[in-house]
């Protein structure tokens, strides 16, 4: 199997998230989880003055692109590019070119793999993010995303939630 490379995918403006939220139902319903890995839409924090007020708020790093680490072939090829609001992929004609590892690093959305020794059905504690002081038992893990799911009671129901690596600790 060849390895999995970033690859840069264009969009119409202002439809990343909604390429991505498609590109993942295509891997999903397709099961090509091991052939497409992630599906980014790299943000960064800002801070903004208007009127005098303080407002933090997200901004897209990349207007109109989406980043998405897969195994480049011709499965793959044709889910991404005939996903609706993707114009194509970043390279000469219709042959997509990898990003590097200096380029990856250089944008600085590089994530380390967190190593844990957790296992399904271990208590945890969510210390950050929305669902910060939850408890809950591990219900999966995926290590690829490098996410739990904890069930969490929402509404009287109990409802899967995933939380990253790094906002859990074991209780």
């Amino acid at each position: 199997m060849a390895e999995a490379r970033w690859y840069v995918v264009h969009t119409y403006s202002g439809y990343e998230n909604k390429v991505k939220a498609n590109i993942d139902k295509a891997i999903e319903n397709r099961h090509l989880e091991n052939e497409i890995l992630e599906v980014s839409v790299p943000v960064q924090d800002v801070v903004e003055l208007k009127d005098g007020v303080r407002k933090q708020s997200s901004r897209k790093m990349f207007p109109g692109y989406v980043l998405i680490k897969m195994v480049m072939n011709d499965d793959t090829w044709y889910v991404v590019r005939n996903t609706r609001g993707v114009t194509g992929f970043v390279g000469p004609g219709s042959k997509p070119v990898p990003l590097t590892e200096e380029e990856m690093a250089n944008l600085g959305i590089r994530r380390e793999n967190i190593e844990v020794d957790f296992e399904v059905g271990d208590m945890i504690t969510v210390i950050g993010g929305v669902w910060k002081d939850t408890v809950g038992p591990i219900a999966a893990i995926n290590e690829r995303k490098q996410q739990v799911t904890i069930n969490v009671d929402m509404f009287g129901r109990e409802t899967p939630v995933e939380i990253s690596f790094a906002d859990i600790k074991k209780m």
